[in-house]
């Protein structure tokens, strides 16, 4: 390489002198510089008074004393002083030994690298790099070669840090996701969900809670919970959602009950005995009484529970008769026979909520979609 001329040569190759104005370059910090930036001041034969760490005492009055309050932290301006493209142009030089080469995988010009080895110099107080014998490139100073295993683990954490939200991996994930939903959504949608979550995630936990609609909300914004499954009437104007499934109720007996096959009729409805599903627990009534009080009529509930899990077993094992969603009761064919009710009950819609804070995050859009294709899959099923 040609050697550099004019005021190019002099910061390349002469003493330290005056930084340039290195414009607007964004300083940052990221986990473990202090630690790396203490091990290259480490051995250096003379330490700038200023950049100079306090001794612990000094460190421990500061962080303890009142009047400490608002002081600068000791190490505050060094790391401001390191910009990544300080950090990259150093890289640079270290890989292809030649300015010209650095400057052009930078994309900046020779005189503006320069004024980047003259800044990294001053604060490494080290000449970093010294023409070399053939008269072609330059040669990187033992402090210079030590630095550069370090600098590469530096910027690779670096480039992680930039990159940890935006890549999702779901073969080797460890993440918990959360979905808050009550006993009914959550029974139709966990026994699908589960096995395709865990097959494309296998290291992932998927934890299902019962939701405190009061503070959903908060719940879904602070991340505590990733998504809830609800009623439109559940969410809020803060959320976002989208209509998960639909459905409509159907009355259940069990195989061989003394009723007979034929459709229920709403004389056998109100006579027969009837299991009650109360999410608050204890209950004896609910939206179906209240549709057959619109009628003049009502039934007999001689059975509450509060888990949808039991409902099947209760009713297999006994002449009780139960309304519930039919994406729930059509599981269990097997043990039990499904017909319309003799009353007309609206048809009701499930619909997904979360918070517009995760809308572009990677983990939780996976889990939306395998959410959906869950609920897709049963239909087609």
């Amino acid at each position: 390489m040609a050697p550099a001329s004019g005021a190019a040569t002099l910061a390349l190759w002469g003493e330290p002198h005056a930084p340039p104005n290195l414009g607007s370059a964004r300083a940052w910090d990221v986990p473990g510089l202090a630690a790396y930036a203490q091990r290259w001041r480490r051995g250096l034969p003379r330490a700038k008074p200023e950049a100079r760490r306090r001794p612990p005492s000094d460190r421990r009055s500061i962080g303890a004393h009142p009047s400490a309050i608002g002081q600068r932290h000791p190490l505050a301006q060094t790391f401001a002083d390191f910009d990544t493209g300080l950090l990259l142009a150093l890289d640079a030089l270290l890989r292809d030994q030649n300015v010209t080469h650095a400057a052009t995988r930078l994309n900046i010009t020779q005189s503006a690298l320069s004024a980047r080895l003259t800044r990294l110099r001053q604060l490494l107080n080290d000449p970093l790099f010294i023409p070399a014998a053939s008269g072609r490139g330059m040669t990187p100073t033992p402090h210079a070669s030590a630095l550069q295993p370090e600098l590469t683990a530096l910027l690779d954490r670096l480039s992680d840090f930039l990159n940890a939200a935006h890549i999702f991996d779901p073969q080797t994930t460890t993440r918990v996701f959360r979905i808050a939903a009550t006993d009914n959504p959550a029974a139709i949608l966990a026994p699908d969900l589960i096995p395709i979550i865990k097959s494309a995630a296998p290291r992932a936990k998927i934890a299902f809670t019962f939701p405190d609609k009061a503070k959903i909300a908060a719940h879904l914004e602070t991340g505590s919970v990733d998504l809830f499954v609800g009623t439109a009437e559940d969410g809020s104007n803060d959320l976002i959602s989208t209509t998960l499934f639909e459905d409509q109720f159907v009355t259940a007996q069990r195989v061989g009950h003394p009723r007979g096959k034929l459709p229920i009729t709403l004389e056998e409805f109100c006579s027969a005995d009837h299991l009650l599903i109360s999410t608050r627990g204890g209950q004896f009534q609910g939206m179906i009484d209240a549709a057959l009080a619109d009628l003049g009529r009502e039934r007999s509930v001689t059975i509450s529970i509060q888990s949808y899990a039991l409902a099947p077993l209760v009713l297999s094992n006994s002449d009780c008769l139960c309304t519930l969603p039919s994406r729930f009761l059509e599981r269990f064919k097997a043990v039990l026979e499904i017909y319309p009710p003799p009353l007309a009950l609206a048809r009701f819609e499930m619909r997904l909520f979360w918070h517009a804070r995760m809308r572009s995050d990677p983990a939780h859009a996976w889990l939306r979609k395998q959410v959906v294709q869950a609920i897709k899959e049963r239909r087609a099923g």
